[in-house]
């Protein structure tokens, strides 16, 4: 979801890829061996190749040298058609056991790496792809490789809770979203504490990871306070010169956080500055500069990409009071033509996109100019 390159754009008005180098290096303290993953939800890319992997399921981060450090070709028209049934032969299983959890773009590389899960239900199979400037898919083995692992001391126990439909396993929300940022993996999920949904910093390379910091946020649908809800995506940017994070929720409130309130054990209240829209489920959410002027991409269940301005968020109200009937407030947004069935995206150089979308009943990775 999260590339370096996207976090380390001027649109974002961060220096955020200048990171200083660690005196032993981004890979001091890693072992050899398999990586121990018991599921692959979310990937984000940092320094040197370094690829995240978070383990929702183990609740834990696993930090890869994946080698891929050649520099690639610029940003070009792409396209891999019927992903699923493709992946489905790789991997020697159908195209309905294939689920695509993830999307990311090695910024040095331009490769995209995807992760799999091959199976859907509590003993699928957790694989991680990658697609090379030929469109050809590899699996990338993780038996023999250089790693890290943080494990997240708060994590919420591994059991089904509720019933009927309304069943779910908290563990896979322990890890919802990551992005490295500035020496820093940014964690979002779901903790075991009574304010379960949490944001942590984790300082890079690993040592002991200490607990998440809990957040509450004004939820202007639903019109109250709320501290369960996980985040479902978030994108670093500055405001008012200072790193922020913004993140979108389930129906649709968009809530900023300064990244320095991020401290273990601490209890931050987020500023709502945008409500899009009810009955909608944000999927994943990158940031861009265009003419001069800076945009994120939200990718949603319901209703389609949203190319949201930052115009006017530093100075924007705080959302504290409800937004009835499925109205939006805050933030203004576009709706995206021609940009339907986006379930993933990430950056792919200055200029594009990298997408993965349903056309139909087909799943295809492709890559597309940015609006």
């Amino acid at each position: 979801m999260k590339t370096l390159a996207s976090l380390a754009l001027v649109s974002t008005g961060l220096t955020l890829a200048a990171a200083t180098q660690p005196s032993g290096g981004w890979t001091a303290g890693f072992q050899e061996g398999k990586a121990p993953l018991k599921s692959i939800s979310q990937l984000a890319f940092g320094p040197d190749g370094i690829l995240f992997l978070a383990d929702s399921k183990g609740a834990s981060v696993v930090a890869v040298a994946t080698g891929d450090t050649q520099a690639g070709a610029a940003a070009r028209a792409f396209k891999v058609d019927g992903l699923e049934t493709k992946l489905a032969a790789l991997l020697g299983s159908a195209p309905d056991q294939i689920l695509v959890n993830d999307l990311a773009v090695n910024p040095i590389s331009g490769k995209a790496y995807l992760a799999v899960s091959r199976g859907r239900g509590p003993e699928a199979t957790a694989v991680l792809l990658r697609v090379g400037a030929d469109s050809a898919l590899e699996i990338v083995s993780l038996d023999r490789v250089k790693f890290s692992k943080a494990e997240l001391p708060d994590a919420p126990r591994d059991a089904v809770v509720g019933e009927g439909r309304r069943q779910s396993n908290p563990r896979m929300e322990s890890i919802t979203d990551l992005a490295f940022l500035d020496g820093q993996v940014v964690v979002a999920g779901l903790s075991n504490e009574e304010f379960a949904s949490t944001l942590r910093s984790i300082p890079f390379p690993f040592q002991k990871v200490a607990n998440g910091s809990t957040v509450e946020i004004y939820h202007g649908a639903h019109g109250q306070f709320e501290t369960r809800a996980p985040i479902r995506t978030f994108v670093p940017i500055s405001v008012g010169n200072q790193p922020h994070l913004l993140a979108a929720y389930t129906c649709t409130p968009l809530v900023q956080f300064p990244l320095k309130d991020l401290q273990p054990g601490a209890k931050v209240q987020g500023k709502t500055i945008a409500e899009l829209g009810n009955r909608n489920r944000p999927l994943d959410m990158i940031s861009y500069e265009k003419d001069g002027k800076q945009y994120l991409l939200l990718a949603n269940s319901a209703r389609g990409v949203m190319k949201v301005t930052t115009e006017g968020i530093t100075s924007a109200e705080p959302i504290r009071q409800p937004v009835k009937d499925g109205a939006t407030q805050g933030l203004k947004y576009e709706t995206v033509n021609g940009w339907t069935g986006v379930e993933q995206l990430d950056r792919f150089g200055a200029t594009h996109a990298m997408i993965v979308r349903k056309v139909g009943t087909v799943l295809n990775l492709e890559s597309l100019y940015l609006p």
